[in-house]
C-alpha cells in the first residue's frame, strides 16, 4: 500500500493544514503502508510553461528545463503509483497555493490520468483514496454567505473527479484566522474528524 503525502502551505510550523495532514497520515499509517512525502512549498515545482510541455513531449530542451520536466514526470509517477493521497490544502485568496497548482499541472496529463472521448473526458487514475486537509482563515462552508468564493476544495474536487476519483474525503478547519479561540475550536473539530477516518 502506497500513500502519497503532500503539503502546500507556505506557513511552515504555523500551518493548520500541515498539522491536519500529518494527523491524517498518522491515522492511516499502518503495517505495510509506504509513505512518500513532498513539501511543495519547501521544494516547489516551477510554474508550467510551453518549454516544459515541449520537453515533456520529447523536444530538445535546455538542461534546466529538462531537469524540471523530469521532476514533473516523477511527481506524476508518484501520483499514479499511490493508493492513497493525502494533501494539506491552505486557502489563499480564495484558492489553492501556486505551489499546489504547479503540482496539479503535472498530474493532469492527457493519456496518463485522463483521456478525451466523443462523449466527454474519462478518468484514467481512478480507485485512489483522496483525503484533503483544508484550512481556511474565514468561513466558506456551504451554508456561508462566502461559499461561492471558495475555490480550493471545490477546485480539487473537480480535479480528482476528472481523473476518476469523485468520492474524496475532506477534513476542514474553518475560521482559523478569526481569533485564538476559533482557531483552537476549528483544529479540535477537524482532529475529531480525523480520528473518525477509517484507517
Amino acid at each position: 500500500m502506497k500513500l502519497l503525502h503532500l503539503d502546500s502551505s507556505i506557513l511552515g510550523t504555523s500551518s493548520v493544514s500541515r498539522q491536519l495532514s500529518a494527523a491524517i497520515v498518522e491515522r492511516l499509517r499502518g503495517p505495510g503502508v509506504e509513505v512518500t512525502y513532498r513539501d511543495l512549498a519547501a521544494e516547489p515545482l516551477p510554474h508550467l510553461t510551453g518549454a516544459h510541455l515541449a520537453a515533456a513531449g520529447g523536444a530538445p530542451a535546455a538542461d534546466t528545463v529538462a531537469a524540471e520536466a523530469a521532476a514533473g514526470a516523477a511527481m506524476l509517477d508518484e501520483f499514479l503509483a499511490a493508493d492513497t493521497v493525502v494533501i494539506g490544502v491552505a486557502l489563499y485568496n480564495f484558492t489553492i497555493s501556486t505551489q499546489l497548482k504547479a503540482w496539479v499541472d503535472r498530474i493532469l496529463i492527457a493519456g496518463k490520468t485522463f483521456r478525451y472521448t466523443p462523449t466527454g473526458p474519462v478518468g484514467l487514475a481512478g480507485g485512489k483514496r483522496i483525503v484533503l486537509a483544508v484550512a481556511r482563515g474565514g468561513f466558506y462552508g456551504a451554508d456561508s454567505p462566502a461559499a461561492a468564493a471558495e475555490h480550493a476544495e471545490s477546485y480539487l474536487r473537480t480535479v480528482f473527479a476528472f481523473v476518476g476519483d469523485p468520492d474524496i474525503e475532506v477534513i476542514v478547519a474553518e475560521g482559523v484566522a478569526v481569533g485564538p479561540e476559533q482557531r483552537a475550536a476549528a483544529i479540535s473539530g477537524a482532529l475529531a474528524q480525523v480520528s473518525a477516518l477509517v484507517a
